[in-house]
């Protein structure tokens, strides 16, 4: 029945969701998501990104409810592990000041205006972010040890560029799962089809569970020392607004789409750009087993909806 109140919901258009009471939509363990907690995911997600206002409220709708769910189950498995689900000060003023320079806001009080527009207040925001910044701190304490990183390997690769010409590509990300081989060529295909339809900053909110996803699969300016072997292949030779082939991860599919490129024609920084391509590659791992332990903590939960 809850199933298809919130179709009921996503037909009505995010108008009348505005207007109805509350009502429960999903229980999980000891957590519920009701319509008011989607309507209000609904204007986060779009705050974040704007470019999802090119869709539908439909599709909205579905994003965010899937958004929210996988919120409510870091929550629940944050709550096992930590003492209280919060930051300290100095943190959160990074990860806010993070989010409103990449949406060209100056200031937290400009933030706090932008947010306003969207009927959000800054505590709402403060809150979504602790959820994501612990879940990655678990993630970290859980998985690090397993990070395997070839400094060698990097360092000489940073080390041909010394004194020449380098590059840093502009780029957004898709990552989607797979259950087989077979699969990757028609999955692919249903995002290459969703990518020219509805672009590709929106098919990242719609497919990729990378944390990227809220904000269009946008992953900033890397530096080519940074990329493994791999995915720098899978760029070199594209043009600016192309993307790449699947890329093969140990638990999912990558596409990337190259938004820019810029010439670095200072002598490169041996020791700055070893820690940038060791945290790239770090965070590209720990984001996989991301993905592997909240499959595994989804499945144990109880889940009425």
């Amino acid at each position: 029945m809850k199933k298809i109140f919130l179709i009921i919901i996503i037909c009505l258009g995010f108008e009348t969701v505005q207007s109805l009471e509350t009502k429960i939509v999903y229980i999980i363990q000891n957590e519920i998501i009701t319509t008011v907690d989607i309507k209000n995911e609904f204007k986060y997600l779009l705050a974040l990104n704007n470019s999802l206002k090119e869709l539908d409220e439909e599709r909205i709708l579905i994003i965010s409810n899937e958004s929210l769910i996988r919120e409510k189950i870091k929550k629940i498995e944050l709550s096992k592990n930590f003492k209280k689900i919060e930051l300290n000060e100095g943190y959160m003023d990074i990860l806010l000041k993070n989010i409103y320079s990449r949406l060209n806001l100056n200031s937290i009080n400009e933030m706090e205006q932008y947010l306003k527009d969207y009927d959000l207040t800054l505590n709402m925001v403060k809150k979504k972010i602790t959820i994501d910044a612990l879940w990655n701190e678990l993630i970290i304490q859980r998985y690090n040890s397993k990070i395997t990183i070839n400094e060698d390997k990097i360092k000489k690769e940073i080390l041909k560029n010394n004194q020449i010409q380098s590059k840093e590509y502009l780029l957004s990300e898709i990552i989607f799962e797979v259950t087989n081989k077979e699969e990757i060529e028609r999955k692919y295909n249903e995002v290459i089809k969703s990518i020219n339809e509805i672009g590709f900053e929106n098919s990242a909110a719609t497919y990729s569970f990378s944390e990227s996803a809220k904000i269009g699969g946008d992953i900033g300016w890397v530096n080519v020392n940074s990329l493994n072997d791999i995915i720098k292949r899978n760029i070199n030779n594209l043009e600016i607004g192309d993307i790449t082939k699947p890329i093969i991860l140990s638990n999912g599919i990558l596409i990337l789409k190259l938004k820019n490129i810029k010439e670095l024609e200072t002598t490169i920084d041996i020791k700055n750009e070893l820690k940038k391509a060791i945290n790239y590659e770090r965070n590209r791992q720990l984001n996989q087993y991301s993905k592997i332990y909240y499959n595994k903590i989804k499945k144990n939960l109880d889940f009425n909806g």
